[in-house]
């Protein structure tokens, strides 16, 4: 009986559901797309790191390949990005890593990259983007990332994941269209992370409030797509957002990063990132 006993602990601790993630593989790669960056300039850094089917906002979803390809490759400015926080799914497929960034020198506000592991085993980034957030009291590059802890939420298929998700989105979306601070308050873990104003990132429950209280009252909240990890713990989306301000019609777009959590699914990532206005 102890034997039986010890053979099934050894299952269960071994059983990829229970397996711990480690995020320094998208933090590499994140390293290695900056690093490329430097040496061989943005054309050429963003299309050897991106996935086929990668996007990007410009102002609206584009195949990154579809925008770079046609594109000279000329000299710019350094842009100098390193990641500050990170998180990886279970099955080990998904991951995202966000911090500081510069352009020649002078602060660029805060990327946020979504990375899905191909199928020879490496890295291609499938979203890149970024908020105009403050710098704050940043920690330099090359200091070590802080990390998403693991999910707690049972395991799932990546189809089912998915479902969880939109449906999850689909409360959020209704309650933001009246309230959208208690809308993200009903939905955001405890450690959850808020950017896309000009404040430096929220990464406390009380930045995050105050974070929420820049945005608008009332957001229009549709999906427009995303990914599940095969694990199906880690789900990633974007979509439109559509509010007044100032009694203008405004539009921009939300990126997210949902986590299977014991107590359901929890937003632990969201920006929304408003597409600017042509100069009248």
């Amino acid at each position: 009986m102890k034997a039986c006993s010890l053979i099934l602990a050894a299952l269960l601790l071994s059983s990829p559901a229970l397996a711990q993630p480690d995020p320094s593989a998208v933090v590499a790669a994140e390293r290695a797309f900056a690093a490329d960056g430097l040496a061989h300039g943005i054309k050429r850094s963003f299309l050897t790191h991106s996935a086929p089917d990668a996007i990007l906002f410009a102002p609206d979803p584009v195949k990154a390949h579809e925008l770079y390809g046609p594109r000279p490759d000329t000299p710019h400015p350094p842009l100098v990005w390193w990641p500050l926080w990170a998180g990886i799914a279970r099955s080990d497929d998904l991951g995202f890593t966000t911090g500081p960034s510069t352009f020649d020198g002078r602060p660029n506000g805060w990327y946020f990259t979504v990375w899905a592991r191909q199928d020879d085993g490496g890295w291609k980034w499938i979203y890149d983007g970024g908020s105009p957030s403050a710098h704050g009291p940043a920690p330099p590059q090359g200091s070590p990332p802080a990390y998403l802890a693991p999910a707690t939420g049972p395991a799932a298929d990546a189809a089912t994941a998915m479902r969880s998700v939109q449906a999850a989105e689909a409360v959020l979306a209704r309650d933001a269209a009246t309230d959208s601070a208690a809308a993200y308050l009903a939905v955001l873990s405890p450690d959850a992370r808020l950017a896309g104003s000009p404040q430096p990132p929220a990464t406390t429950p009380a930045a995050v409030k105050a974070e929420l209280a820049t945005r608008p009252a009332a957001v229009a909240f549709a999906p427009l797509g995303g990914r599940a990890s095969s694990g199906g713990d880690l789900v990633w989306t974007y979509g439109e957002a559509r509010w007044k301000d100032a009694a203008q019609d405004r539009r921009g777009h939300y990126v997210r990063i949902w986590q299977s959590r014991a107590e359901g699914w929890r937003l632990v990532f969201d920006q929304i990132l408003p597409v600017a206005e042509p100069a009248s």
